[in-house]
């Protein structure tokens, strides 16, 4: 059989699974059909749920404006899939190119979409994560209990960790006049996403808005009363929290353990991914039969060096998607390359936040329109001479222009009649993020560094 005749069968009559019932995993599988696929398609997911979005569980839901049950994805069209819901893949045969399910079931593909994407990171003592009143937030059970004990009118509510999304939660919190402490290891709010610079604009954000804000400090313990209940938080330095609600947003944890020993290129970086969405395997060699997609997916982008990118956000997981769908039932001259650049944003204390590009590699930023203090603005981030970044404060109009800007690899001090000519946008100031040895809470781009096997060279002493 020929390549031509394999693809025309593949098309018309093969198997395709997509592991991840997820904002990727659907549009992938409508994608899929759009563009005429006609086989078998099963879509596996660990909850028993079809796909949902996930950015309202955070924001409408806890504030009770929006029903975590009623946040399902619109269907672009249907997709005819057999749905293997609340059941988890645990293994991958690649050879013999078969999942194996947690109910001791196998599915056979001949093409698989990896869409797993991630889970929120647990308290790591676990019995004190199993106290009652002790939350994280990712999925829609998840946003369904923690809206419950917000709706009971807690005392006091914990958020340790002051990225993106424990910043959502503790606007929602006051924005119902929940009194609500935020610990946070690093010096501000999103420092670890937006540097520092940045972070102290939204660490006044947090505290005009009655936001009990700790910076600098980590929570040693939790404690329990005799019924199981959290009581209170120790914190570093010597500080005790009497709260009854704690929310755990310490970042996200990739899915990819199910994937072990199965001679992929995964790890807890994510699953290592050509431009094309192509696996690779632990040696660095890309297959044609394995895809990746969304926020489990690590990739090389040429607009940031080659750099491999792990990225969290909405956009990203549609665009890899509908990409990695396409080249799947493509021959390779029509093949094509996920060029989608990063963009993210958020809603917390009445304000809009957007960013595109890769904050985190920006060594310096320059305000460019508006002003830091009327907390309306767009802050430009510069790499090596070039735009590598921007983020808006309630002033998203200058992104587009921005995003051209990081496509052309513009030159970095900005040097454009649009830049505000107010003393703070004058020149570039260091960007300050924390050393990245230190991680704090919340970065939406990870960057992964080069190498698509994560391995590491290991010298043992001669012996003599």
């Amino acid at each position: 059989m020929t390549a031509d005749d394999h693809l025309a069968w593949l098309r018309c009559e093969g198997r395709i699974v997509i592991v991840g019932a997820s904002l990727a995993g659907l549009r992938a599988a409508e994608t899929l059909r759009a563009e005429g696929f006609t086989g078998s398609l099963t879509m596996i997911g660990d909850e028993p749920y079809e796909p949902y979005d996930r950015p309202p569980l955070s924001k409408a839901v806890l504030l009770g404006k929006a029903s975590a049950r009623h946040t399902a994805l619109p269907r672009r069209r249907d997709v005819d899939a057999k749905w293997r819901l609340g059941v988890a893949a645990t293994g991958l045969d690649l050879s013999a190119q078969r999942v194996r399910l947690a109910d001791e079931d196998e599915v056979e593909y001949d093409r698989l979409l990896i869409a797993t994407g991630v889970r929120a990171r647990p308290w790591p003592k676990e019995a004190e994560a199993q106290l009652d009143g002790v939350f994280v937030l990712r999925t829609r059970d998840d946003a369904v209990g923690l809206e419950q004990r917000l709706r009971a009118s807690p005392r006091r509510v914990l958020v340790i960790g002051a990225g993106f999304t424990g910043s959502e939660i503790a606007s929602a919190c006051r924005e119902q006049g929940i009194a609500v402490t935020v610990a946070e290891r690093g010096g501000a709010p999103l420092v670890g996403a937006l540097g520092g610079v940045i972070g102290a604009v939204a660490a006044v954000l947090h505290r005009e808005n009655g936001v009990d804000l700790r910076t600098g400090v980590t929570v040693t313990a939790l404690e329990g009363d005799p019924a199981g209940r959290v009581r209170s938080a120790h914190l570093s330095d010597g500080a005790v929290i009497e709260t009854d609600v704690v929310v755990v947003a310490l970042g996200a944890t990739r899915n990819t353990e199910w994937l072990t020993g199965s001679g992929l290129g995964a790890g807890p970086r994510g699953i290592a991914c050509d431009a094309g969405c192509r696996a690779f395997d632990f040696r660095g060699i890309v297959t044609d039969d394995v895809y990746v997609a969304g926020d489990v997916a690590r990739s090389p982008h040429p607009l940031f060096g080659y750099q491999f990118l792990s990225l969290e956000h909405w956009g990203n997981a549609v665009s890899q998607a509908e990409v990695a769908a396409h080249n799947m039932i493509s021959a390779s001259a029509d093949r094509r390359p996920h060029m989608w650049v990063p963009a993210f944003w958020s809603s917390q204390f009445g304000v809009n936040i957007k960013s595109v590009g890769v904050p985190p590699m920006g060594e310096e930023i320059m305000i460019t329109q508006g002003s830091l203090a009327e907390r309306r603005f767009v802050g430009v981030y510069g790499y090596q001479g070039r735009v590598i970044a921007a983020v808006s404060f309630d002033n998203t109009r200058w992104l587009d222009f921005y995003q051209r800007q990081i496509e052309t690899a513009a030159p970095f001090p900005v040097e454009s009649p649009t830049v505000d000519r107010r003393p703070e946008g004058r020149r570039p100031i260091p960007s300050d993020f924390p050393d990245p040895s230190l991680p704090s809470h919340g970065p939406t781009v990870t960057l992964s560094g080069y190498s698509p096997a994560d391995r590491r060279l290991v010298f043992s002493p001669a012996r003599r």
